[in-house]
């Protein structure tokens, strides 16, 4: 079955951390590089995260703009790309940013692990994809949301998703936004966490697209290589 075209973008200081040790937002671009990520937004059909990045940042997702809205609505688009959150034990607050802020497709995509009770008051307001057992099956929700329709697909983290979806090859791009600043501490979370690879032969290897300065810091446009 064919899959949909899975991107991440992400803001990283200039050591490799998306967050301080204690797992908070720092902010690391400015206006060039935010208005940069609404484009981008409005430009997919979906933006993706997961649980663990919910709980910490409880975002929206939402395109900003109101220009980018606008062109969105002409084309017979919602104004906002469907939100997806990848949630195994169905954690998510039914009160989340996420669920209740913009117009839009709402889905979160868990297992049959998940407590049931969580599952149905979170159908009340989001569309709910049952993938794996004990924890999701990326590569059979992201089939299913070709299936829905969702052929681009943003991710914005955090490590722990972009590991996995890394791992099963189901990653084609990767912007990173790389700041002026150091965060430092051992466990701070980094661009991609998970397990991690063992040998230099298993690493995902990366074909650098380009290179932009930007505001304080620098894009870089990475290809996956297959």
């Amino acid at each position: 079955m064919s899959l949909p075209y899975l991107f991440i973008n992400a803001a990283m200081s200039a050591d490799g951390k998306i967050a301080s040790r204690l797992r908070e937002q720092f902010k690391l671009s400015g206006e060039e590089d935010f208005a940069r990520v609404d484009r981008l937004r409005a430009e997919s059909d979906a933006i993706m995260v997961g649980v663990g990045t919910l709980l910490a940042d409880n975002p929206s997702l939402t395109v900003k703009s109101e220009k980018l809205r606008e062109a969105r609505r002409r084309k017979g688009l919602q104004e906002n790309p469907a939100r997806i959150v990848v949630d195994s034990r169905a954690r998510t607050p039914p009160d989340a940013d996420l669920l209740k802020k913009g117009s839009g497709e709402r889905i979160i995509i868990t297992s049959r692990a998940a407590d049931k009770d969580k599952i149905e008051r979170l159908r009340e307001r989001a569309t709910i994809i049952t993938a794996g057992e004990r924890r999701v099956d990326l590569r059979k929700a992201v089939e299913e949301l070709e299936r829905l329709g969702y052929h681009r697909i943003m991710v914005e983290g955090g490590a722990t998703l972009n590991w996995s979806l890394i791992e099963e090859g189901l990653i084609s791009e990767i912007y990173t936004f790389i700041s002026n600043q150091i965060i430092g501490g051992a466990t701070a979370p980094t661009l991609v966490d998970g397990t991690g690879y063992t040998t230099p032969e298993e690493t995902t290897k990366l074909k650098l697209e380009s290179i932009e300065p930007l505001d304080k810091g620098i894009l870089l446009k990475w290809q996956i290589q297959r």
